[in-house]
């Protein structure tokens, strides 16, 4: 999509983790740092989403670390987050799963997967990030 947020994987990092809700789960399959990630109904593991594909239409976070298959990942359910480049957008832009697998995008994929929004820092130069808030009670139909 032409609209996917670049993401630097190596710089993937939880900012205030103080105020970050990060779950550690296993994977279904090798995961990267930063990929948004879905529940595997049938066994509570997850996977990599994606807004185009049956049953990995869901948001439910962002991989920490990389991992392999079988492997567990912390996933950051809610909070700030370090290592996509929003630089170019604007406070408050929401921020969507994309029709790529595992990216996110600022244009809305085949189905709606909100994922989070663009927020100011509250440093002197009022540094843009991610802001992930996965929610988890929402059906993904």
């Amino acid at each position: 999509m032409a609209n996917e947020i670049a993401l630097t994987a190596a710089q993937v990092e939880v900012i205030h983790p103080e105020y970050a809700v990060i779950y550690p789960f296993y994977t279904v399959e090798a995961v990267t740092q930063g990929q948004a990630l879905y529940f595997v109904a049938a066994t509570d593991d997850v996977g990599i989403a994606d807004a185009d594909d049956s049953g990995k239409e869901q948001f439910r976070g962002i991989a920490l670390q990389a991992a392999a298959a079988g492997q567990v990942v912390d996933l950051l359910k809610t909070g700030y987050v370090a290592g996509f480049t929003v630089s170019g957008m604007s406070n408050d832009d929401p921020v969507y799963l994309s029709n790529t697998v595992g990216r996110l995008s600022t244009a809305v994929g085949t189905m709606t997967v909100n994922c989070g929004r663009v927020v100011a820092m509250t440093d002197k130069d009022r540094t843009l990030v991610l802001y992930v808030d996965a929610n988890w009670n929402r059906i993904w139909a």
